[in-house]
């Protein structure tokens, strides 16, 4: 998924050399959405991860 975010990144900023406001907005738009729900997933990824190791050892 952050792979998908980096390629729109990288969309946005070859369109926005080549004058493309539009495409450039809409493909860094998506990049921004597609990085924050990553974060998101990780971050409840390492809670689940941490709430599991801690029953673990018990």
């Amino acid at each position: 998924m952050l792979r998908f975010a980096l390629l729109f990144f990288v969309i946005a900023l070859i369109a926005a050399l080549l004058g493309f406001g539009g495409i450039a907005g809409a493909a860094a738009g998506i990049a921004q959405v597609l990085f924050y729900l990553f974060l998101i997933v990780f971050l409840v990824s390492l809670i689940m991860g941490l709430a599991n190791s801690k029953t673990a050892n018990r």
